[in-house]
């Protein structure tokens, strides 16, 4: 689900309502995509046997208490998935050139982000389920900082989004992200050794790094 944002039924998909929301003037979604539907298989191995179990009751004393108990229980359990089933479908990892976000909540929104210059290191892992299903792991390391987003699990086709996220950091060879405190770096403080002042933000978007989409590149 990466690419531009393309109208459903007159409707932009979800992620770009999140991009659109989040996003500074001028920023825009190289990478938007879902965690992948692997991350439902636990939360439904868990309520499999409640449901079971409720149906169960229904069944073996459909016209007294019993049948009522089942009810709740089994309404319990596919009332519980579906609030499982909704954070997932509302969950979208984006990267742009120049930070990661990732949207979460369905009443009240979050969003948590990484400076993409923070970044020093990107690790992918995949399981053996994971490579099987087509899912795997990132993790973040931000100069011996531990940060809100350093993990992320289940995202979809993860080797070719660890290429295009590595592109977007290390594509230009810059090495590791600039050096200084948040506070420093937002106001421009932090000298190179020629003296001068190199003025950039965390946020400013990284040169040169392209924009890499599943579908292709970006249209002009």
């Amino acid at each position: 689900m990466t690419g531009p944002a393309r109208a459903v039924d007159g409707h932009p998909p979800r992620w770009a309502k999140d991009a659109a929301k989040y996003l500074l003037p001028g920023e825009e979604a190289v990478v938007a995509t879902r965690r992948h539907w692997a991350v439902l298989l636990e939360p439904a191995a868990k309520r499999l046997p409640v449901l079971l179990g409720g149906l169960w009751l229904l069944t073996l004393d459909p016209d007294r208490v019993g049948a009522t108990v089942g009810v709740l229980v089994v309404t319990w359990a596919l009332g519980s998935f579906a609030l499982r089933a909704s954070e997932w479908w509302m969950r979208h990892f984006i990267v742009t050139r120049r930070r990661v976000l990732l949207t979460s909540g369905i009443v009240a929104r979050t969003v948590t982000l990484l400076p993409l210059r923070r970044i020093t290191d990107l690790t992918w892992k995949e399981t053996l389920l994971g490579q099987l299903l087509g899912y795997g792991t990132f993790r973040f390391e931000s100069a011996g900082q531990q940060q809100a987003l350093s993990q992320i699990t289940f995202l979809p086709r993860a080797d070719r989004l660890y290429h295009q996220v590595s592109a977007l950091l290390f594509g230009n060879d810059r090495g590791s992200a600039v050096s200084g405190d948040d506070e420093g770096d937002a106001q421009g403080d932090a000298e190179p050794p020629g003296g001068s002042r190199s003025g950039r933000h965390d946020t400013q978007p990284i040169p040169g790094a392209g924009t890499l989409r599943e579908d292709g590149p970006a249209p002009a």
